[in-house]
């Protein structure tokens, strides 16, 4: 639904509908405002041009209703494109007040329920037994609307309680049989052709609804031996709308993996192949097409630096396209994958499918401007009077649009970027960025100490990426550095690095409740999986849910400042700092362990790095995991709207849904750090919130003291 912002004028509000008994709604139809009066009669002349003037179009939501607000006053002329070619309608709108109009298409879709008797004739019937087939034929009444303005018919049974079955090829009969007794609903959604003609509009449609009884059949007695056989299973549980939305932070976190990073440079720059038809493979090209804008505004202060710039701009263009943006052509669903994954963890799978369950029942509107996450439709409605804004202040016109200098952004609201600094922050802990300033400093010839473990290395493997490290080195004065990383670190889950480099450490505002909140959640969490597993119990979610609450009033304290901008910069540069090590110059240069299979080609150069300077010994796979896992675990809670859930299904599903992401994030922490955060499960029981970075310190120690 589009809308004007300017609180100054007036509102105009449009409803189109079909003419069925209880008049349903159309979505799709193109509504257009022109300034002006209407014609006289239906069918006389148009109005000059000098007469009428275009002054604004929209399409109708999945309500049929369009909202045009900031209208200025004045006497406007409202034409109509649905199904059928609607008389246009004229409207005063006077200044603070709201004008409504009606548009009612004469399209009158009617669903026949019909039963075929012995002799193959159908007489019109609304009752059936279960198992036993009822003819629903679609009676559209005009059929130049059916030839010229329908392009398809589609039935559903919303409550899954029947089977259908196609009879002819344009749909207009099919064969219903339910499976259980009782009112079954059916659904026809009448879809048109585009309203403007143009393949890129949006289709228009309308839901016509039905109803079949339906009985059990008789029953017949059954006598002899009866085998049984019993068996016992998990708890079921209801379908909640938040497991789509986590079904899109699971895909997105994935997308923005390294072996993704990587397939998508390598298409860039090497012309490798493009992956397989599906949810990766349709980014491709979006991701060329923001890598091509950027390349055109991203520059250097200093010189031959074009190959190091152009990794630059490709790497942020990845994470734009990336980081969970939800626009329709770029929604993370993959049908197939998304509902293996969720019968795994025996939860249910809607029958409108995930992307429609996120769209039509999770996102909000707000103020309609579009849907949003509900959390953000709750921020929304704590400033009603700050308006929201169309573009940036670059792209801003001056004299036109002058909401641009003060407001919320629209593309923030709607499209909100999935990432986590913990991931940042796992990676430096396992000396991913320590590994890359080593190597640039014995690329500049700088001894680290006087028994520097890189001085006897030589450097000529290295010879193919001298322009690529030279540029890398002359960015510096552009990276974050790791004091403005630790601060953050602090702000958002109170976690801060150790080391001669963040001694002078003198935070504001720190999340000190954090890491014990988060802590007790994965030990719930473990208490929950023991019960959840025991087919003669029902598990209790509610200290989970609980928990949830308090994780996500902790993690939103934290949502301020640098929030929007330093986790995105913190992974392209990362990210940059593993494409180098993963090139084949740095598996030349440092020993090494080819037989160690490594998820992700820069781990063995890191854990190379760390046993020449005699850091820590515990594997960067484990740092690498627990970043994965912890990303995806935050994203869900601080997105998710939990502050006013007091029913715990959500919360038994949240936990099913990612019991992998849980136990990995808690095996991998036991392998980091050798705190186990499931020991002792008892609610009661004290969790260890001892800084992460003081358990590795401890373990570097014992590891220095036993060699």
């Amino acid at each position: 639904m589009k809308t004007i912002e300017d609180s100054s004028a007036g509102t105009i509000t449009v409803q189109v509908t079909g003419n069925c008994e209880d008049k349903r709604p159309i979505r799709g139809a193109l509504v257009t405002i022109e300034k002006g009066y209407a014609m006289e009669k239906p069918g006389a002349a148009k109005k000059s041009a000098q007469a009428r003037e275009l002054f604004q179009s929209a399409y109708t939501d999945k309500n049929g209703c369009c909202v045009f607000t900031g209208v200025p006053a004045g006497t406007y002329t409202l034409s109509c494109k649905s199904f059928n070619d609607l008389d246009p309608k004229t409207v005063v709108v006077e200044c603070g007040c709201t004008s409504s109009v009606c548009f009612e298409d004469p399209i009158n879709v009617k669903i026949n329920p019909k039963k075929a008797l012995a002799d193959c004739t159908l007489i019109d019937c609304n009752q059936t037994t279960v198992g036993s087939p009822l003819h629903l034929i679609a009676d559209i009444g005009d059929e130049n609307v059916m030839k010229n303005r329908i392009s398809k018919l589609r039935w559903r049974a919303p409550d899954g309680k029947a089977t259908l079955t196609l009879v002819d090829a344009d749909n207009r009969e099919i064969l219903f049989t339910p499976t259980e007794a009782g009112i079954n609903r059916i659904l026809l959604s009448v879809t048109g052709l585009p309203a403007d003609g143009e393949a890129s509009g949006p289709e228009m449609e309308m839901d016509v609804p039905g109803t079949v009884n339906s009985e059990d059949p008789p029953r017949q007695a059954i006598s002899g031996e009866i085998k049984t056989i019993t068996t016992m299973t998990r708890t079921e549980t209801s379908f909640t709308e938040d497991t789509a939305f986590w079904t899109a932070i699971r895909n997105s976190t994935d997308a923005l993996s390294f072996n993704k990073y990587l397939s998508f440079m390598d298409w860039i720059f090497c012309g490798g192949k493009l992956p397989a038809p599906g949810f990766e493979a349709n980014r491709f090209p979006l991701k060329d097409s923001e890598y091509r804008k950027l390349i055109s505004r991203r520059f250097l202060s200093f010189t031959d630096s074009d190959t190091y710039r152009v990794v630059k701009a490709a790497t942020e263009a990845f994470v734009m396209v990336n980081c969970g943006v939800l626009q329709d052509e770029l929604q993370p669903f993959d049908t197939d994958s998304d509902n293996a994954y969720l019968d795994r963890r025996d939860l249910p799978i809607p029958q409108n499918g995930l992307r429609n369950a996120f769209n039509n029942d999770y996102l909000v509107g707000v103020d309609g401007n579009g849907d949003v996450l509900p959390y953000l439709a709750i921020i929304r409605r704590k400033l009603p009077d700050i308006p929201i804004k169309s573009g940036t202040f670059e792209d801003a016109v001056p004299g036109r649009e002058l909401d641009n200098c003060f407001g919320l952004l629209q593309e923030k609201l709607a499209n909100p970027c999935f990432l986590e600094l913990i991931w940042s922050y796992w990676h430096e802990e396992g000396m991913l960025v320590q590994t890359m300033n080593a190597l640039s400093r014995r690329f500049q010839n700088i001894r680290s100490s006087m028994q520097d473990p890189l001085a006897n290395l030589e450097m000529d493997p290295l010879r193919p990426l001298n322009n690529l490290l030279w540029s890398y080195i002359q960015d510096e004065q552009h990276r974050l550095t790791i004091s403005r990383r630790n601060y953050e670190y602090d702000h958002h889950y109170g976690l801060r690095l150790e080391g001669k480099a963040v001694q002078d450490f003198r935070p504001v505002d720190t999340r000190s409740k954090f890491l014990e909140a988060f802590h007790h959640l994965l030990r719930l969490c473990t208490v929950f999986y023991k019960q959840d597993d025991d087919t003669t119990v029902k598990a209790d979610a509610f200290p989970v849910l609980n928990a949830l609450k308090e994780v996500h009033l902790i993690l939103s304290q934290g949502a301020h400042n640098q929030f929007g901008d330093l986790p995105s910069t913190a992974r392209i540069e990362m990210l940059m700092q593993q494409w180098l090590l993963a090139r084949p110059e740095f598996r030349e240069l440092l020993p090494t362990r080819i037989m160690v299979a490594y998820p992700e080609p820069w781990m063995d150069r890191v854990d190379a790095m760390k046993k020449l300077q005699g850091w820590t010994d515990t594997s960067v796979l484990h740092f690498r995991n627990l970043g994965m896992f912890g990303e995806q675990l935050l994203l869900s809670i601080r997105w998710g709207h939990w502050s006013d859930e007091f029913e715990p299904v959500k919360a038994l599903n949240w936990a099913r849904f990612f019991r992998p992401q849980v136990q990995g994030y808690i095996h991998a922490y036991r392998a980091a750090t050798g705190v186990d955060l499931s020991a002792d499960p008892t609610v009661n029981a004290r969790v260890d919130s001892t800084l992460p970075s003081v358990l590795l310190q401890k373990r570097l120690a014992s590891q220095q003291r036993a060699s």
